[in-house]
């Protein structure tokens, strides 16, 4: 007993004057890795601030940055309180603009010098940001180095080795894509092959409405070799996220995005001219009806496979459309159906009508 006290007197007495490190405004640091953090940090960054650090490694070598953690004013073009990364140190290449709280990827440089500015204005702060940086060999491990912001009209995202390898294991890479307000964003996948697993558990992409990983505005979750359909977001940011394990990889991904305008429609509008019009003729309400009734008693049964809604066939015009959901948006609102199983009926309903009709 008295052993273990006198070994947590010594500890205790070890620790306590152990400090946390004190970070400044700014500075030139030349060690070949180290800690940069916020004035302050963690606690609130001070306002109006304006701080310039400037690291220097070994010549022959490259400067890698991982942020462990940020937290500053939040805004979708970062014109307020930003970190900038630039690889050297005078009117050297911009790597990134960084805010909110989005942690990218580490960043390299393409030199033996980096520069990290933090801007603050009166307003809003947060507690900071604190990131590590070492000195590398040139492409080592730098393949593995993937994600950032993504602002201009157009660009590509890849997984890392494309496309002369397979992606390492355990890589995360996450891509923000933001577009003005006015806008939206298209993802198109041009070749895909992620470890397939019929739950995407392993590795995956995943696509999320905003700037922050939330399973609530999630759009999907993909892996296997098929690409994905196209994606659009519903408004101007995008966060897509590569996870690989550490077991198994695979081919990986190239994708490339562009923004759109608004109005630009996120799902496909069914084409009305695709069969001629010899063929055509006037859809019946009684039609509507036997079709209806068929699936109120029964006889077309729902089954887990139509879980999913279809677009209308091009033989259906719009009038069958308004007929079909006006018949049935009562019965909906009657009996509190979820939306999956609106959608199912409503497949179940146009495919009856499909057969009866043709």
């Amino acid at each position: 007993m008295w052993r273990i006290c006198s070994i947590f007197c010594k500890c205790h007495k070890y620790f306590s004057h152990v400090s946390r490190p004190t970070f400044t405004c700014g500075g030139n640091i030349t060690e070949d890795s180290g800690v940069v953090g916020s004035p302050g940090y963690p606690g609130v960054y001070p306002p109006n601030t304006k701080c310039v650090w400037r690291i220097t490694v070994p010549e022959g070598k490259v400067v890698v940055l991982s942020f462990r953690f940020i937290d500053l004013e939040s805004d979708n073009l970062c014109r307020y309180d930003y970190v900038d990364v630039y690889s050297g140190h005078a009117s050297g290449q911009r790597l990134g603009r960084f805010c909110g709280t989005f942690r990218p990827g580490a960043l390299v440089s393409t030199g033996n010098k980096m520069l990290i500015q933090m801007v603050s204005d009166a307003n809003t702060a947060g507690s900071g940001f604190l990131a590590v940086y070492l000195a590398a060999e040139p492409h080592e491990r730098g393949d593995q180095y993937c994600g950032g912001r993504l602002d201009k009209p157009f660009g590509s995202i890849k997984t890392p080795n494309w496309p002369e390898k397979d992606y390492p294991a355990g890589v995360t890479c996450s891509w923000h894509i933001v577009a003005p307000k006015n806008q939206i964003i298209e993802v198109k996948f041009e070749k895909f092959d992620v470890e397939r697993d019929n739950y995407c558990r392993y590795d995956y992409v995943a696509i999320f409405n905003g700037a922050e990983i939330n399973d609530a505005k999630r759009i999907g979750k993909y892996c296997g070799d098929s690409p994905p359909a196209p994606v659009f977001s519903e408004g101007n940011q995008l966060l897509i996220q590569f996870l690989s394990d550490l077991s198994l990889t695979a081919d990986g991904f190239i994708g490339h995005y562009k923004f759109r305008p608004k109005k630009f429609p996120t799902t496909p509008v069914p084409l009305t001219t695709t069969t001629p019009a010899a063929t055509t003729r006037p859809i019946r309400r009684s039609t509507v009806a036997l079709a209806w009734s068929q699936i109120r008693s029964g006889k077309v049964a729902f089954t887990g496979s139509n879980s999913r809604p279809i677009s209308l066939l091009p033989a259906l015009s719009k009038l069958l459309e308004k007929i079909v959901f006006d018949q049935i948006q009562c019965y909906f609102s009657v009996n509190k159906l979820t939306t999956d199983f609106q959608h199912a009926y409503r497949e179940l309903i146009i495919r009856r009508l499909w057969e009866l009709y043709c």
